[in-house]
Parts: structure tokens; sequence; C-alpha cells
């Protein structure tokens, strides 16, 4: 593991417990999330069950997405994250693993759930993690995401600032976004975006289609 990957891992370790304090909830209150969510397990149901939170956290969405049909199982690099999943949300199957080399059969998956998950790839980092997304999701299937609008520069002295961690971070735009899911073999569906309030930068979210039937 690079030294990159690994201040990612350690700091989300250091945060896993204050996620689990103030994230409870937080998809009651997000209507536009939870359209998302919406769209990608009805769409996704007609293709299969089986789908994968890459970048779990907490596991604060795999209820939700279990309630909608789906069969959910977490993924997420830090090993404090999926201590948290298993001990507030079990009752899934949770796996350490970088989204990079997931743990999955190819073309296994009818959807992929990458909520914020997509903004910590380096430039040299990316075409690696989307071909691998696309690669264990089946032909049909679909990939949602979420994501912060930006121009893929590194950003650092973020937040997390205040409880003694700090990592690597890379909003990506739009259009570089849909330019690396198409280049992967997922052609976009459907997208949108939350405009920016305050200190909040714009979100974007994209619903996306395995197409290419020769990889899987």
């Amino acid at each position: 593991m690079d030294a990159r990957t690994e201040e990612l891992r350690d700091a989300h370790d250091v945060l896993s417990e204050w996620y689990a304090k103030n994230l409870v909830g937080a998809l009651e209150s997000m209507p536009v999330e939870r359209a998302m969510l919406d769209l990608f397990a009805e769409m996704t149901l007609a293709v299969g069950t089986e789908v994968a939170d890459v970048g779990c956290g907490t596991g604060r969405l795999l209820p939700y997405l279990a309630g909608r049909g789906l069969s959910p199982r977490g993924v997420d690099l830090s090993p404090g994250m999926v201590d948290v999943a298993r001990r507030e949300h079990p009752g899934f199957a949770y796996e350490v693993a970088d989204l990079r080399e997931l743990p999955f059969e190819d073309g296994s998956l009818a959807g992929v759930v990458c909520w914020f998950s997509l903004i910590f790839l380096a430039p040299d980092a990316r075409e690696r993690a989307f071909a691998e997304l696309a690669r264990v999701v089946k032909p049909g299937g679909y990939l949602v995401t979420a994501f912060k609008h930006g121009d893929g520069t590194l950003r650092r002295n973020g937040p997390s600032t205040t409880l003694g961690v700090d990592f690597d971070r890379y909003w990506l735009s739009a259009a570089e976004m849909a330019e690396r899911f198409a280049a992967a073999g997922l052609a976009l569906v459907f997208q949108g975006n939350v405009p920016s309030e305050g200190a909040t930068p714009p979100y974007g979210y994209m619903l996306v289609r395995k197409t290419d039937v020769g990889s899987a």
C-alpha cells in the first residue's frame, strides 16, 4: 500500500466514530440523495439484486438499499469504518478492500454505489479505479455516484484537520466523471446537481449503465 492510500485509510479509521455519531439519520433530510438511490434501485432491480456500496463507510446506506429490494454488501478501505458498519448495521456482509482491487468476480454485481467515494482519486489512480468498478458490474447493470464538483486538483486542509487528520482530496468535474465512465464502458443515463450553499461545494450525481457486453 502506498503512503497516500495508507494516510487515507488511517485517517478514516480515526474518523469512523465521528461519522457514526454525526451521520445518523442524515439521509432522511436529503431528498435528492434518496431520489437518486431510489432511481438506481428501481432500474437495477430489472437486472438483479446483488449490489455493493463501494466506500460504504459506516454502512449507513445499506439498510436503505435493502429496503428498496436490493441485496447490498459493503466495501471500505478503512478497517475502522468496517468495524463500525458491522456494529451499527449488522446483517450485511462487509469487507476491507481498495476500490482499485475489488473482491468481486467479473460481472458479478447488478449494481454499484459510490457515494462520495470517488473524491480521493489522484490522477494516476483514476483510470484503474473506473475500470475496476466497470469490471464487477454485469452487462446492463448500473452504477450510481455522488461527488463534489471541482477541477480535479489536489485539496488538503479540509474539515477533518480539526480532528487531527488530513488526506488528499480531488473533486472532479462532471465532464471528467462522465468521460472516465464512458472510457470504462459505463454510459451516462442521468445526471443532476445541487448548487453550493455557503462553504459547501456543489454536489453532483450520476447514474451510468454498463454497456460493454464483451467485458463480462
